[in-house]
Protein backbone atom coordinates (compact mmCIF):
# COMPACT_ATOMS: atom_id res chain seq x y z
CA UNK A 1 0.00 0.00 0.00
CA UNK A 2 1.24 3.28 -0.47
CA UNK A 3 2.32 5.42 2.35
CA UNK A 4 1.98 8.98 3.36
CA UNK A 5 5.40 11.07 3.14
CA UNK A 6 6.20 11.99 6.43
CA UNK A 7 6.13 16.06 5.66
CA UNK A 8 2.11 15.75 5.17
CA UNK A 9 0.10 17.82 7.25
CA UNK A 10 -3.14 16.07 8.28
CA UNK A 11 -6.22 16.39 5.87
CA UNK A 12 -8.73 17.85 8.41
CA UNK A 13 -11.15 18.51 5.41
CA UNK A 14 -12.35 16.22 2.98
CA UNK A 15 -12.17 15.25 -0.49
CA UNK A 16 -15.18 15.75 -2.10
CA UNK A 17 -16.18 13.86 -4.84
CA UNK A 18 -19.59 15.00 -7.09
CA UNK A 19 -21.03 11.87 -7.88
CA UNK A 20 -20.70 8.16 -6.97
CA UNK A 21 -20.56 6.93 -10.51
CA UNK A 22 -17.71 4.75 -11.50
CA UNK A 23 -15.04 6.84 -11.73
CA UNK A 24 -15.87 8.67 -8.44
CA UNK A 25 -15.99 5.19 -7.02
CA UNK A 26 -12.10 4.47 -7.93
CA UNK A 27 -11.49 7.54 -6.87
CA UNK A 28 -12.70 7.00 -3.19
CA UNK A 29 -10.97 4.03 -3.22
CA UNK A 30 -7.39 5.29 -3.97
CA UNK A 31 -7.77 7.94 -1.16
CA UNK A 32 -9.36 5.63 1.17
CA UNK A 33 -6.93 3.40 1.09
CA UNK A 34 -4.37 6.37 2.14
CA UNK A 35 -6.65 7.20 4.94
CA UNK A 36 -7.40 10.17 2.90
CA UNK A 37 -10.98 11.40 4.58
CA UNK A 38 -14.07 11.52 1.12
CA UNK A 39 -17.59 12.81 0.93
CA UNK A 40 -19.21 11.49 -1.68
CA UNK A 41 -22.20 13.06 -3.24
CA UNK A 42 -24.62 12.35 -5.52
CA UNK A 43 -27.86 13.68 -6.83
CA UNK A 44 -29.55 9.90 -6.44
CA UNK A 45 -30.39 7.39 -3.63
CA UNK A 46 -28.33 4.74 -2.67
CA UNK A 47 -29.89 2.80 -4.94
CA UNK A 48 -28.12 3.93 -7.96
CA UNK A 49 -23.93 3.77 -6.62
CA UNK A 50 -22.09 2.85 -9.52
CA UNK A 51 -24.01 5.10 -11.98
CA UNK A 52 -23.90 4.08 -15.84
CA UNK A 53 -21.82 1.27 -14.95
CA UNK A 54 -23.74 -0.92 -12.94
CA UNK A 55 -26.04 -0.82 -16.38
CA UNK A 56 -23.53 -1.76 -18.87
CA UNK A 57 -21.88 -5.46 -20.35
CA UNK A 58 -18.89 -5.15 -18.78
CA UNK A 59 -16.54 -4.89 -21.31
CA UNK A 60 -13.19 -3.99 -20.75
CA UNK A 61 -10.42 -2.77 -23.13
CA UNK A 62 -7.23 -4.84 -22.24
CA UNK A 63 -3.91 -5.13 -24.60
CA UNK A 64 -2.06 -8.35 -24.83
CA UNK A 65 -4.09 -9.67 -21.69
CA UNK A 66 -3.46 -13.44 -20.77
CA UNK A 67 -7.47 -14.16 -22.24
CA UNK A 68 -5.86 -12.79 -25.62
CA UNK A 69 -2.61 -15.04 -25.11
CA UNK A 70 -4.66 -18.10 -24.30
CA UNK A 71 -6.93 -17.50 -27.09
CA UNK A 72 -4.28 -17.69 -29.70
CA UNK A 73 -4.60 -13.72 -30.29
CA UNK A 74 -1.27 -11.74 -31.28
CA UNK A 75 -1.74 -8.19 -29.57
CA UNK A 76 1.02 -5.32 -28.96
CA UNK A 77 1.43 -2.15 -27.39
CA UNK A 78 2.30 -0.81 -31.10
CA UNK A 79 -0.71 -2.66 -32.80
CA UNK A 80 -3.20 -1.25 -30.27
CA UNK A 81 -1.56 2.78 -30.52
CA UNK A 82 -1.98 2.62 -34.31
CA UNK A 83 -5.37 1.09 -33.75
CA UNK A 84 -5.97 3.81 -30.99
CA UNK A 85 -4.65 6.83 -32.99
CA UNK A 86 -5.78 6.00 -36.34
CA UNK A 87 -9.58 5.51 -34.74
CA UNK A 88 -9.38 8.81 -32.57
CA UNK A 89 -7.88 11.03 -35.57
CA UNK A 90 -6.65 13.81 -33.57
CA UNK A 91 -6.89 17.00 -35.60
CA UNK A 92 -7.23 19.93 -33.36
CA UNK A 93 -3.62 21.35 -32.51
CA UNK A 94 -4.78 22.64 -28.82
CA UNK A 95 -7.76 20.58 -28.15
CA UNK A 96 -6.28 17.73 -28.89
CA UNK A 97 -3.17 18.22 -26.47
CA UNK A 98 -4.14 16.51 -23.74
CA UNK A 99 -6.34 14.02 -25.39
CA UNK A 100 -2.77 12.49 -27.18
CA UNK A 101 -1.45 12.17 -23.76
CA UNK A 102 -3.80 10.72 -22.07
CA UNK A 103 -4.29 8.27 -25.35
CA UNK A 104 -0.94 6.73 -24.93
CA UNK A 105 -0.80 6.52 -21.01
CA UNK A 106 -4.34 4.57 -21.83
CA UNK A 107 -3.16 2.51 -24.30
CA UNK A 108 0.08 1.88 -21.55
CA UNK A 109 -2.15 1.28 -18.85
CA UNK A 110 -4.12 -1.10 -21.09
CA UNK A 111 -1.18 -3.52 -21.71
CA UNK A 112 0.53 -2.76 -18.11
CA UNK A 113 -2.02 -2.77 -15.37
CA UNK A 114 -5.15 -2.70 -16.45
CA UNK A 115 -5.95 -6.46 -16.38
CA UNK A 116 -3.62 -6.76 -13.17
CA UNK A 117 -5.15 -3.69 -11.36
CA UNK A 118 -8.90 -5.27 -11.84
CA UNK A 119 -8.15 -8.72 -11.17
CA UNK A 120 -6.61 -7.36 -7.54
CA UNK A 121 -10.09 -6.13 -7.07
CA UNK A 122 -11.49 -9.71 -7.22
CA UNK A 123 -13.08 -8.90 -11.26
CA UNK A 124 -12.92 -11.96 -13.58
CA UNK A 125 -13.75 -12.03 -16.97
CA UNK A 126 -14.90 -14.66 -19.36
CA UNK A 127 -12.30 -16.36 -21.29
CA UNK A 128 -13.24 -15.54 -24.72
CA UNK A 129 -12.21 -12.23 -25.89
CA UNK A 130 -14.86 -10.28 -27.89
CA UNK A 131 -14.27 -8.73 -31.38
CA UNK A 132 -16.22 -4.76 -31.23
CA UNK A 133 -15.80 -2.15 -33.55
CA UNK A 134 -14.29 -4.55 -36.24
CA UNK A 135 -12.99 -1.57 -38.17
CA UNK A 136 -13.55 0.44 -41.59
CA UNK A 137 -11.72 -2.56 -43.99
CA UNK A 138 -8.37 -0.12 -43.35
CA UNK A 139 -5.67 -1.42 -41.39
CA UNK A 140 -4.58 2.30 -41.32
CA UNK A 141 -8.38 2.70 -40.24
CA UNK A 142 -11.18 3.00 -37.96
CA UNK A 143 -11.69 0.09 -35.47
CA UNK A 144 -9.69 -2.65 -34.14
CA UNK A 145 -7.46 -5.86 -35.19
CA UNK A 146 -7.78 -7.86 -33.04
CA UNK A 147 -10.18 -9.16 -30.45
CA UNK A 148 -10.06 -6.88 -27.63
CA UNK A 149 -13.71 -6.79 -25.60
CA UNK A 150 -13.10 -8.29 -22.22
CA UNK A 151 -16.31 -8.89 -20.69
CA UNK A 152 -16.55 -8.99 -17.41
CA UNK A 153 -18.15 -12.48 -15.41
CA UNK A 154 -20.85 -10.74 -13.63
CA UNK A 155 -21.05 -7.42 -16.22
CA UNK A 156 -21.39 -4.17 -14.93
CA UNK A 157 -22.53 -4.64 -11.75
CA UNK A 158 -19.59 -7.01 -10.42
CA UNK A 159 -17.23 -4.07 -11.74
CA UNK A 160 -19.15 -1.73 -9.64
CA UNK A 161 -19.10 -4.15 -6.69
CA UNK A 162 -15.51 -4.59 -6.64
CA UNK A 163 -15.01 -0.98 -6.05
CA UNK A 164 -18.08 0.13 -3.97
CA UNK A 165 -16.99 -2.90 -1.30
CA UNK A 166 -13.84 -1.52 0.34
CA UNK A 167 -15.26 2.21 -0.19
CA UNK A 168 -18.42 1.12 1.46
CA UNK A 169 -16.21 -0.66 4.03
CA UNK A 170 -14.13 2.54 4.43
CA UNK A 171 -17.23 4.54 5.00
CA UNK A 172 -18.08 2.04 7.71
CA UNK A 173 -14.51 3.03 9.50
CA UNK A 174 -15.15 6.88 8.90
CA UNK A 175 -12.76 7.61 6.39
CA UNK A 176 -15.52 7.74 3.40
CA UNK A 177 -18.92 9.66 3.55
CA UNK A 178 -22.06 9.19 1.53
CA UNK A 179 -24.46 12.15 1.07
CA UNK A 180 -27.28 10.90 -1.28
CA UNK A 181 -30.34 13.40 -2.42
CA UNK A 182 -27.47 16.39 -2.66
CA UNK A 183 -27.36 18.51 -5.51
CA UNK A 184 -24.30 20.07 -6.40
CA UNK A 185 -25.68 23.38 -7.58
CA UNK A 186 -21.98 25.17 -7.61
CA UNK A 187 -18.31 24.85 -7.09
CA UNK A 188 -17.04 27.42 -4.15
CA UNK A 189 -13.71 29.31 -5.00
CA UNK A 190 -11.24 31.06 -2.66
CA UNK A 191 -11.67 34.54 -3.39
CA UNK A 192 -7.82 35.05 -2.61
CA UNK A 193 -6.38 32.07 -4.21
CA UNK A 194 -8.96 31.59 -6.86
CA UNK A 195 -8.79 27.56 -5.79
CA UNK A 196 -11.65 25.03 -5.53
CA UNK A 197 -12.78 24.75 -2.11
CA UNK A 198 -16.13 23.44 -1.92
CA UNK A 199 -19.40 23.15 -2.86
CA UNK A 200 -22.97 24.56 -2.46
CA UNK A 201 -26.42 22.50 -3.50
CA UNK A 202 -29.78 21.74 -3.37
CA UNK A 203 -30.81 18.70 -0.94
CA UNK A 204 -33.71 16.85 -2.47
CA UNK A 205 -36.18 15.05 -0.94
CA UNK A 206 -36.59 11.65 -0.43
CA UNK A 207 -37.13 9.28 -2.89
CA UNK A 208 -36.71 5.60 -2.81
CA UNK A 209 -37.11 4.65 -6.25
CA UNK A 210 -35.23 1.82 -7.87
CA UNK A 211 -31.98 2.13 -9.73
CA UNK A 212 -32.87 4.20 -12.65
CA UNK A 213 -35.37 5.06 -12.33
CA UNK A 214 -36.42 9.03 -12.79
CA UNK A 215 -36.27 10.29 -9.18
CA UNK A 216 -37.91 13.56 -7.85
CA UNK A 217 -36.26 17.27 -8.03
CA UNK A 218 -38.44 18.55 -5.15
CA UNK A 219 -35.62 20.87 -3.19
CA UNK A 220 -35.68 20.60 1.04
CA UNK A 221 -32.92 22.25 1.99
CA UNK A 222 -29.55 23.78 1.00
CA UNK A 223 -26.06 22.74 1.74
CA UNK A 224 -22.72 23.95 2.10
CA UNK A 225 -19.77 21.85 2.18
CA UNK A 226 -15.87 22.94 2.20
CA UNK A 227 -13.40 20.43 1.45
CA UNK A 228 -9.71 19.53 0.63
CA UNK A 229 -10.23 19.31 -3.20
CA UNK A 230 -13.45 18.67 -5.58
CA UNK A 231 -13.21 16.01 -8.22
CA UNK A 232 -16.42 16.24 -10.40
CA UNK A 233 -17.12 12.56 -11.77
CA UNK A 234 -21.05 13.30 -12.80
CA UNK A 235 -20.87 11.47 -16.13
CA UNK A 236 -21.98 12.94 -19.53
CA UNK A 237 -24.94 14.39 -21.08
CA UNK A 238 -26.64 11.54 -23.08
CA UNK A 239 -29.54 11.47 -20.71
CA UNK A 240 -30.47 14.95 -22.24
CA UNK A 241 -31.35 14.64 -25.52
CA UNK A 242 -31.42 18.32 -26.08
CA UNK A 243 -28.16 18.75 -24.58
CA UNK A 244 -27.66 16.29 -27.18
CA UNK A 245 -29.05 18.20 -29.84
CA UNK A 246 -27.39 21.20 -28.93
CA UNK A 247 -24.08 19.70 -29.40
CA UNK A 248 -24.96 17.98 -32.47
CA UNK A 249 -22.12 18.45 -35.14
CA UNK A 250 -23.79 18.95 -38.40
CA UNK A 251 -21.28 19.90 -39.96
CA UNK A 252 -19.95 16.65 -39.68
CA UNK A 253 -22.95 14.73 -39.31
CA UNK A 254 -25.28 16.50 -41.56
CA UNK A 255 -27.47 17.53 -42.77
CA UNK A 256 -29.92 17.95 -39.84
CA UNK A 257 -29.62 16.94 -36.15
CA UNK A 258 -31.83 13.97 -36.13
CA UNK A 259 -35.22 14.49 -34.07
CA UNK A 260 -35.87 10.95 -32.62
CA UNK A 261 -33.69 9.05 -29.97
CA UNK A 262 -34.14 6.27 -27.99
CA UNK A 263 -32.16 7.23 -24.87
CA UNK A 264 -29.43 4.54 -23.99
CA UNK A 265 -28.52 6.10 -20.02
CA UNK A 266 -30.71 6.92 -17.11
CA UNK A 267 -32.73 10.22 -17.15
CA UNK A 268 -29.92 11.17 -14.36
CA UNK A 269 -26.92 11.57 -16.69
CA UNK A 270 -27.98 15.00 -17.40
CA UNK A 271 -24.42 17.42 -18.22
CA UNK A 272 -25.25 19.84 -15.39
CA UNK A 273 -21.80 19.71 -14.07
CA UNK A 274 -20.14 20.21 -17.33
CA UNK A 275 -22.04 23.58 -17.01
CA UNK A 276 -21.53 23.97 -13.69
CA UNK A 277 -17.77 23.36 -14.01
CA UNK A 278 -17.41 25.74 -16.84
CA UNK A 279 -19.28 28.51 -15.16
CA UNK A 280 -16.07 28.97 -12.70
CA UNK A 281 -13.37 28.81 -15.58
CA UNK A 282 -13.06 25.34 -16.36
CA UNK A 283 -12.30 25.05 -20.16
CA UNK A 284 -14.48 22.29 -21.76
CA UNK A 285 -13.45 21.16 -25.30
CA UNK A 286 -14.67 18.94 -28.20
CA UNK A 287 -18.35 19.05 -27.26
CA UNK A 288 -19.09 18.01 -30.74
CA UNK A 289 -17.64 14.62 -30.07
CA UNK A 290 -20.20 12.28 -29.24
CA UNK A 291 -20.59 8.51 -29.42
CA UNK A 292 -24.02 7.79 -30.16
CA UNK A 293 -25.12 4.10 -31.26
CA UNK A 294 -26.80 2.96 -34.58
CA UNK A 295 -28.47 -0.31 -33.41
CA UNK A 296 -30.84 1.39 -30.93
CA UNK A 297 -34.32 -1.04 -30.06
CA UNK A 298 -37.06 0.90 -27.90
CA UNK A 299 -37.20 -1.17 -24.19
CA UNK A 300 -40.50 -3.21 -24.25
CA UNK A 301 -40.00 -3.02 -20.29
CA UNK A 302 -38.50 0.38 -19.40
CA UNK A 303 -36.97 1.56 -16.52
CA UNK A 304 -36.39 5.36 -17.56
CA UNK A 305 -37.92 7.51 -20.37
CA UNK A 306 -37.21 6.49 -23.44
CA UNK A 307 -35.36 3.81 -22.52
CA UNK A 308 -33.37 1.99 -24.88
CA UNK A 309 -31.27 -0.73 -25.59
CA UNK A 310 -28.49 -1.54 -28.46
CA UNK A 311 -28.03 -4.53 -30.01
CA UNK A 312 -24.38 -5.61 -30.10
CA UNK A 313 -24.75 -7.49 -33.24
CA UNK A 314 -22.63 -9.32 -35.27
CA UNK A 315 -21.59 -8.92 -38.97
CA UNK A 316 -24.43 -11.52 -40.91
CA UNK A 317 -27.25 -9.51 -40.82
CA UNK A 318 -28.54 -7.04 -44.06
CA UNK A 319 -28.63 -3.40 -43.07
CA UNK A 320 -30.85 -1.35 -45.23
CA UNK A 321 -31.46 2.14 -44.78
CA UNK A 322 -35.17 3.72 -44.48
CA UNK A 323 -35.19 3.99 -48.16
CA UNK A 324 -34.35 0.56 -48.53
CA UNK A 325 -31.35 0.45 -49.69
CA UNK A 326 -28.32 -1.53 -48.65
CA UNK A 327 -25.80 0.23 -47.11
CA UNK A 328 -22.35 0.73 -48.51
CA UNK A 329 -19.62 -1.30 -47.86
CA UNK A 330 -17.37 -1.84 -44.79
CA UNK A 331 -20.94 -0.48 -42.86
CA UNK A 332 -21.69 -3.98 -41.50
CA UNK A 333 -23.54 -5.13 -38.33
CA UNK A 334 -20.18 -4.56 -35.35
CA UNK A 335 -17.85 -2.15 -37.54
CA UNK A 336 -17.71 1.27 -37.68
CA UNK A 337 -20.19 3.32 -35.52
CA UNK A 338 -19.29 6.92 -36.55
CA UNK A 339 -18.88 5.75 -40.02
CA UNK A 340 -22.82 4.18 -40.16
CA UNK A 341 -24.25 7.17 -38.33
CA UNK A 342 -23.01 9.35 -40.58
CA UNK A 343 -24.40 7.77 -43.26
CA UNK A 344 -27.74 7.35 -41.31
CA UNK A 345 -27.83 11.13 -41.19
CA UNK A 346 -27.09 11.67 -44.07
CA UNK A 347 -30.12 9.62 -45.71
CA UNK A 348 -32.56 12.44 -43.05
CA UNK A 349 -33.96 9.82 -41.44
CA UNK A 350 -33.31 8.56 -37.97
CA UNK A 351 -33.97 4.53 -38.59
CA UNK A 352 -32.49 1.64 -40.34
CA UNK A 353 -33.76 -1.51 -41.24
CA UNK A 354 -31.92 -4.71 -40.52
CA UNK A 355 -32.94 -8.36 -42.31
CA UNK A 356 -32.01 -11.06 -40.29
CA UNK A 357 -33.49 -14.73 -39.80
CA UNK A 358 -34.06 -17.04 -36.42
CA UNK A 359 -30.44 -18.25 -36.89
CA UNK A 360 -28.73 -14.78 -37.29
CA UNK A 361 -30.96 -13.40 -34.13
CA UNK A 362 -30.21 -16.16 -31.99
CA UNK A 363 -26.43 -16.72 -32.46
CA UNK A 364 -25.48 -12.83 -33.22
CA UNK A 365 -27.90 -10.55 -30.98
CA UNK A 366 -26.30 -9.60 -28.06
CA UNK A 367 -27.87 -6.91 -25.99
CA UNK A 368 -26.64 -4.60 -24.03
CA UNK A 369 -27.33 -3.66 -20.28
CA UNK A 370 -26.37 -5.79 -17.28
CA UNK A 371 -30.34 -6.64 -17.20
CA UNK A 372 -30.20 -7.88 -20.12
CA UNK A 373 -27.51 -10.63 -19.42
CA UNK A 374 -28.78 -12.74 -16.46
CA UNK A 375 -26.85 -15.34 -17.52
CA UNK A 376 -23.67 -13.38 -17.54
CA UNK A 377 -24.87 -11.50 -14.70
CA UNK A 378 -25.75 -13.93 -12.50
CA UNK A 379 -22.47 -16.18 -13.37
CA UNK A 380 -24.28 -19.30 -14.56
CA UNK A 381 -22.22 -21.16 -16.67
CA UNK A 382 -25.04 -23.31 -17.05
CA UNK A 383 -26.97 -20.58 -18.86
CA UNK A 384 -24.35 -19.53 -21.08
CA UNK A 385 -24.07 -22.85 -22.19
CA UNK A 386 -27.84 -23.54 -22.94
CA UNK A 387 -28.33 -19.94 -23.99
CA UNK A 388 -25.47 -18.75 -25.91
CA UNK A 389 -24.05 -22.05 -27.32
CA UNK A 390 -26.41 -24.72 -27.36
CA UNK A 391 -29.94 -22.71 -28.12
CA UNK A 392 -31.60 -21.91 -31.66
CA UNK A 393 -33.67 -18.87 -30.52
CA UNK A 394 -31.05 -17.26 -28.31
CA UNK A 395 -30.70 -15.54 -25.03
CA UNK A 396 -34.11 -15.14 -22.91
CA UNK A 397 -34.46 -11.52 -23.20
CA UNK A 398 -33.58 -11.26 -26.62
CA UNK A 399 -36.75 -13.85 -27.20
CA UNK A 400 -38.94 -11.32 -25.05
CA UNK A 401 -37.65 -8.78 -27.82
CA UNK A 402 -38.22 -10.71 -30.69
CA UNK A 403 -42.06 -11.26 -28.96
CA UNK A 404 -43.00 -7.80 -27.56
CA UNK A 405 -40.49 -5.54 -29.11
CA UNK A 406 -42.56 -2.81 -31.20
CA UNK A 407 -39.25 -2.78 -33.25
CA UNK A 408 -39.51 -6.05 -34.66
CA UNK A 409 -41.79 -8.10 -37.51
CA UNK A 410 -42.01 -11.55 -37.94
CA UNK A 411 -42.75 -13.72 -40.95
CA UNK A 412 -42.57 -16.96 -42.68
CA UNK A 413 -42.08 -15.31 -45.97
CA UNK A 414 -40.52 -11.67 -47.45
CA UNK A 415 -43.46 -10.48 -49.03
CA UNK A 416 -45.34 -10.42 -45.66
CA UNK A 417 -42.10 -9.20 -43.82
CA UNK A 418 -42.02 -5.95 -46.29
CA UNK A 419 -45.71 -5.52 -45.32
CA UNK A 420 -44.81 -5.49 -41.74
CA UNK A 421 -42.02 -2.95 -42.32
CA UNK A 422 -44.57 -0.97 -43.66
CA UNK A 423 -47.06 -1.27 -40.86
CA UNK A 424 -44.40 0.08 -38.66
CA UNK A 425 -43.35 2.68 -41.39
CA UNK A 426 -47.13 4.29 -41.62
CA UNK A 427 -46.71 4.91 -37.53
CA UNK A 428 -43.39 7.17 -38.03
CA UNK A 429 -42.97 10.39 -39.22
CA UNK A 430 -41.60 10.97 -42.44
CA UNK A 431 -41.36 7.07 -42.59
CA UNK A 432 -40.45 6.05 -46.06
CA UNK A 433 -42.82 3.12 -47.74
CA UNK A 434 -40.74 0.28 -48.48
CA UNK A 435 -41.32 -1.45 -52.22
CA UNK A 436 -41.32 -5.11 -52.18
CA UNK A 437 -39.57 -5.68 -55.33
CA UNK A 438 -36.74 -3.84 -54.25
CA UNK A 439 -36.27 -5.66 -51.29
CA UNK A 440 -36.72 -8.93 -53.02
CA UNK A 441 -34.13 -8.09 -55.52
CA UNK A 442 -31.52 -6.53 -52.78
CA UNK A 443 -32.00 -9.49 -50.55
CA UNK A 444 -31.63 -12.24 -53.44
CA UNK A 445 -28.14 -10.39 -54.49
CA UNK A 446 -27.19 -10.80 -51.12
CA UNK A 447 -28.32 -14.56 -51.21
CA UNK A 448 -26.60 -15.12 -54.41
CA UNK A 449 -23.17 -14.71 -52.94
CA UNK A 450 -23.45 -17.52 -50.73
CA UNK A 451 -23.80 -20.12 -52.97
CA UNK A 452 -19.89 -20.78 -52.32
CA UNK A 453 -17.44 -20.30 -49.66
CA UNK A 454 -15.78 -17.37 -51.45
CA UNK A 455 -17.73 -14.11 -52.90
CA UNK A 456 -17.28 -10.81 -54.27
CA UNK A 457 -19.53 -9.80 -51.49
CA UNK A 458 -17.11 -8.11 -49.12
CA UNK A 459 -19.94 -8.51 -46.24
CA UNK A 460 -19.90 -12.29 -47.17
CA UNK A 461 -15.93 -12.10 -47.06
CA UNK A 462 -16.10 -10.50 -43.21
CA UNK A 463 -18.46 -13.00 -42.22
CA UNK A 464 -16.11 -16.05 -43.56
CA UNK A 465 -12.93 -13.74 -42.03
CA UNK A 466 -14.54 -13.83 -38.75
CA UNK A 467 -15.25 -16.68 -38.10
CA UNK A 468 -11.89 -17.74 -38.53
CA UNK A 469 -11.68 -16.67 -34.86
CA UNK A 470 -12.57 -20.02 -33.19
CA UNK A 471 -14.75 -18.30 -30.34
CA UNK A 472 -16.48 -16.49 -32.76
CA UNK A 473 -17.36 -19.82 -35.04
CA UNK A 474 -18.36 -21.99 -31.67
CA UNK A 475 -20.85 -18.96 -30.19
CA UNK A 476 -21.39 -15.84 -32.14
CA UNK A 477 -21.33 -15.59 -35.57
CA UNK A 478 -24.06 -18.22 -37.65
CA UNK A 479 -23.04 -20.30 -39.80
CA UNK A 480 -22.81 -18.46 -43.55
CA UNK A 481 -26.19 -18.69 -45.53
CA UNK A 482 -28.99 -17.28 -47.51
CA UNK A 483 -31.35 -15.44 -45.49
CA UNK A 484 -34.71 -17.24 -47.98
CA UNK A 485 -33.16 -20.37 -47.11
CA UNK A 486 -36.12 -21.65 -44.60
CA UNK A 487 -34.05 -24.85 -43.78
CA UNK A 488 -31.52 -23.22 -42.51
CA UNK A 489 -32.68 -19.57 -41.48
CA UNK A 490 -36.03 -20.22 -39.77
CA UNK A 491 -38.37 -17.59 -39.93
CA UNK A 492 -37.24 -14.04 -41.13
CA UNK A 493 -37.07 -10.95 -38.81
CA UNK A 494 -36.87 -7.69 -39.53
CA UNK A 495 -35.67 -4.81 -37.06
CA UNK A 496 -36.05 -1.09 -36.89
CA UNK A 497 -32.81 -0.09 -35.56
CA UNK A 498 -33.13 3.75 -33.95
CA UNK A 499 -30.37 5.84 -33.32
CA UNK A 500 -29.75 5.53 -29.08
CA UNK A 501 -28.41 7.92 -27.38
CA UNK A 502 -25.03 7.15 -24.86
CA UNK A 503 -21.59 8.86 -24.15
CA UNK A 504 -19.82 12.62 -24.89
CA UNK A 505 -16.48 11.86 -26.08
CA UNK A 506 -15.73 15.70 -24.75
CA UNK A 507 -15.46 17.37 -21.66
CA UNK A 508 -13.92 18.98 -19.07
CA UNK A 509 -9.94 19.34 -20.18
CA UNK A 510 -7.87 17.65 -17.48
CA UNK A 511 -3.66 16.89 -17.14
CA UNK A 512 -2.62 13.75 -16.04
CA UNK A 513 -3.36 14.04 -13.18
CA UNK A 514 -6.59 14.56 -13.38
CA UNK A 515 -6.45 18.47 -12.62
CA UNK A 516 -8.87 21.07 -14.17
CA UNK A 517 -7.29 22.69 -16.68
CA UNK A 518 -8.43 26.30 -17.34
CA UNK A 519 -8.71 27.91 -20.84
CA UNK A 520 -5.42 29.55 -20.58
CA UNK A 521 -3.34 26.33 -20.10
CA UNK A 522 -2.88 26.82 -16.56
CA UNK A 523 -4.03 24.16 -14.28
CA UNK A 524 -7.48 25.07 -11.88
CA UNK A 525 -5.87 24.63 -8.29
CA UNK A 526 -8.01 22.42 -6.60
CA UNK A 527 -10.46 21.21 -9.19
CA UNK A 528 -10.27 17.79 -10.70
CA UNK A 529 -12.39 15.97 -13.01
CA UNK A 530 -12.64 12.15 -14.42
CA UNK A 531 -14.77 9.75 -16.43
CA UNK A 532 -16.86 10.68 -18.29
CA UNK A 533 -17.59 14.18 -17.35
CA UNK A 534 -14.04 14.51 -18.70
CA UNK A 535 -14.52 13.27 -22.03
CA UNK A 536 -12.98 9.76 -19.87
CA UNK A 537 -9.76 11.82 -19.37
CA UNK A 538 -7.90 14.76 -21.06
CA UNK A 539 -11.41 16.54 -21.79
CA UNK A 540 -11.43 13.67 -25.11
CA UNK A 541 -9.16 10.66 -25.16
CA UNK A 542 -10.84 8.79 -27.96
CA UNK A 543 -11.00 11.83 -30.17
CA UNK A 544 -13.19 10.80 -32.44
CA UNK A 545 -13.69 7.09 -32.27
CA UNK A 546 -14.30 4.38 -29.31
CA UNK A 547 -12.72 0.93 -29.46
CA UNK A 548 -15.26 -0.17 -27.34
CA UNK A 549 -14.56 -1.40 -23.46
CA UNK A 550 -12.81 1.80 -23.14
CA UNK A 551 -15.49 3.66 -21.19
CA UNK A 552 -15.47 1.66 -18.08
CA UNK A 553 -11.71 1.50 -18.57
CA UNK A 554 -11.48 4.98 -19.16
CA UNK A 555 -13.78 5.58 -15.93
CA UNK A 556 -11.19 3.13 -14.21
CA UNK A 557 -8.02 4.51 -15.35
CA UNK A 558 -8.66 8.51 -14.67
CA UNK A 559 -10.52 8.14 -11.81
CA UNK A 560 -7.97 6.22 -10.26
CA UNK A 561 -5.35 9.00 -11.99
CA UNK A 562 -8.08 11.48 -10.02
CA UNK A 563 -7.22 9.94 -6.53
CA UNK A 564 -3.35 9.44 -6.65
CA UNK A 565 -3.13 12.53 -8.25
CA UNK A 566 -5.20 14.12 -5.03
CA UNK A 567 -3.20 12.66 -2.72
CA UNK A 568 -0.13 13.32 -3.96
CA UNK A 569 -0.94 17.34 -4.02
CA UNK A 570 -1.79 16.80 -0.11
CA UNK A 571 1.43 15.35 0.06
CA UNK A 572 1.00 11.86 -0.07
CA UNK A 573 3.73 9.68 -1.65
CA UNK A 574 2.14 7.65 -4.21
CA UNK A 575 5.57 6.24 -6.02
CA UNK A 576 4.89 2.75 -4.80
CA UNK A 577 1.18 3.46 -6.02
CA UNK A 578 1.81 3.54 -9.89
CA UNK A 579 4.15 2.40 -12.05
CA UNK A 580 2.51 4.09 -14.82
CA UNK A 581 2.61 7.31 -13.22
CA UNK A 582 6.44 6.89 -13.10
CA UNK A 583 6.59 6.84 -17.02
CA UNK A 584 4.26 9.55 -16.53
Amino acid sequence: MPKRHPSAGKAQKPVIIVGAGLAGLVAAFELSRLRIPVLLLDQENANNVGGQAFWSLGGIFCVDSSYQRRMGIKDSRELAMKDWFNSAQFDREKEDYWPRKWAEAFVNFATDEMEDYVKARGLGFLVNVGWAERGDGRADGHGNSVPRFHLTWGTGPEVVRVFAEPVQKAAKKGTVEFRHRHRVDEIILDELTGRAVGVKGSILEEDNSPRGVKSSRTVVDQFEIHGAAVLVTSGGIGGNVDKVKAAWPVDRLGPKVPQNFVIGVPHHVDGRMIDITEGVGANIINRDRMWHYTEGLANWNPIWPGHGIRVLPAPSSLWLDANGKRLPNHLFPGCDTLGTLKYICSTGHDYTWFITDQAIVAREFALSGSEQNPDVTGKSVWGVLTQRVLSKKGTVPVQNFVKNGVDFVVKDNLEDLVEGMNQLVAKIPGGVPLDYQQIKDVVETRDSQFDNPFSKDAQAMLINSARTYWPDRRSRIAPPHKLLDKKKSGSLIAVRMNLLTRKTLGGIETNLKSQVMKADGSVFKGLYAAGEVAGFGGGGVHGYNSLEGTFLGGCIFSGRAAGLGIAEELGYDISKASNVRARL
